[in-house]
C-alpha cells in the first residue's frame, strides 16, 4: 500500500469513527456558497484540523470542516470550504478530501465555485453547468508516481463531467425554472486576479468562465473513478474590454445574493442524480 492510499485509510478511518452515515454523494461548496451545508439533516460537523492528514483552509467564506448527514433523503459529505493551490498546498494536498471521500463511499460528486464570466452572453448571477474546463495552474494532481489501487496511471478526461449528469442538471434546473448557462471553465493557480490581455487569451483558446478550483478536483475524481458535476456561480463579468477593479469581497457579495437559486437546484440535483 502506497504512503498516500496509507493517509487515506488514516482519514477515513477517523471519520467513519465519528459518524455512521456512509455518503454517496459528495459536495465541494466554493466561495460564498458553503452555507448550503447548514441545511443537511442530522448532521455531524467534524473541523479538518481534527482530521488526519486534513489541510486546513484559510480563504475568508471557507468555514473549514466536513459535514456529514442526510439531504433530500441522500446520504451526503459536504467540504464546507476548499483548499486553494494559492494557499501553498500541493495539488496533492488540495485534492486529498477528494479521494478521503472515495473511501467513505462517495460514488458522485458535485463540485461548485464562485467564478468570473468571460463570455459576453453571461452576466454576474448567472450559474453554469461545467462541461469542460481547462487546466492552466501550470500543474497536475497526479504528477508523481501512481498507486493503480487508487486508479490509472494515464486516466482519461474526455468525459471529465459526467454527461448523463449535465444532462440531468439542465433538466432539473427547467423544472424548477432556474435558468442557467452551460460553458468551459478555466482554472488558473492565482491568487492575483487576471489581466486584460491573459483574459483575451482565455476568450480566445474557448474559455467561458475562469477561476482559481475545481479542476484539480474533478481531475482526481475521474481518477478515481467518481461521477462528476460541476456548477459554477458567476460572481463577476471578467471581460478584457470592459474591466473593472474586483475584491473578494465582492465576489462573495454577489455568490450571497445567488444563493437562493443555487440551493434550490443543488437540492433538487440530489434529491434526483
Amino acid at each position: 500500500m502506497s504512503d498516500l492510499n496509507t493517509k487515506i485509510q488514516d482519514s477515513v478511518t477517523f471519520i467513519t469513527s465519528k459518524t455512521d452515515v456512509q455518503p454517496t454523494i459528495g459536495l465541494i461548496l466554493g466561495s460564498g456558497l458553503g452555507d448550503f451545508a447548514d441545511e443537511i439533516e442530522n448532521a455531524k460537523l467534524i473541523d479538518y484540523s481534527e482530521i488526519p492528514h486534513f489541510p486546513v483552509s484559510t480563504v475568508e467564506g471557507h468555514a473549514g470542516r466536513l459535514v456529514i448527514g442526510t439531504m433530500s433523503g441522500k446520504k451526503v459529505v459536504a467540504m464546507q470550504g476548499r483548499f486553494h493551490f494559492y494557499e501553498g498546498y500541493s495539488l496533492q494536498e488540495v485534492t486529498f478530501p477528494v479521494r478521503v471521500m472515495k473511501g467513505l463511499g462517495v460514488e458522485q460528486i458535485i463540485v461548485t465555485n464562485a467564478c468570473g464570466g468571460m463570455n459576453p452572453d453571461f452576466q454576474a448571477g448567472d450559474l453554469m453547468i461545467i462541461e469542460d474546463h481547462l487546466n492552466l495552474t501550470g500543474s497536475n494532481p497526479l504528477i508523481g508516481p501512481n498507486d493503480s489501487e487508487l486508479g490509472p496511471r494515464f486516466p482519461d478526461m474526455g468525459t471529465a463531467y459526467t454527461p448523463e449528469l449535465i444532462d440531468l442538471v439542465e433538466k432539473v434546473a427547467g423544472q424548477e425554472g432556474i435558468s442557467v448557462q452551460k460553458g468551459i471553465y478555466a482554472s488558473i493557480s492565482g491568487p492575483t486576479y487576471m489581466t486584460r490581455a491573459e483574459l483575451k487569451m482565455l476568450r480566445t483558446i474557448g474559455s467561458d468562465t475562469v477561476g482559481m478550483s475545481t479542476v484539480p478536483e474533478v481531475i482526481v475524481a475521474r481518477h478515481m473513478n467518481i461521477k462528476t458535476i460541476g456548477i459554477s456561480c458567476i460572481t463577476d463579468m471578467a471581460i478584457a474590454e470592459e474591466l473593472e477593479p474586483l475584491t473578494h469581497e465582492q465576489v462573495v457579495e454577489v455568490a450571497n445574493r445567488t444563493k437562493p437559486k443555487f440551493k434550490q437546484l443543488l437540492r433538487s440535483v440530489i434529491e434526483k442524480v
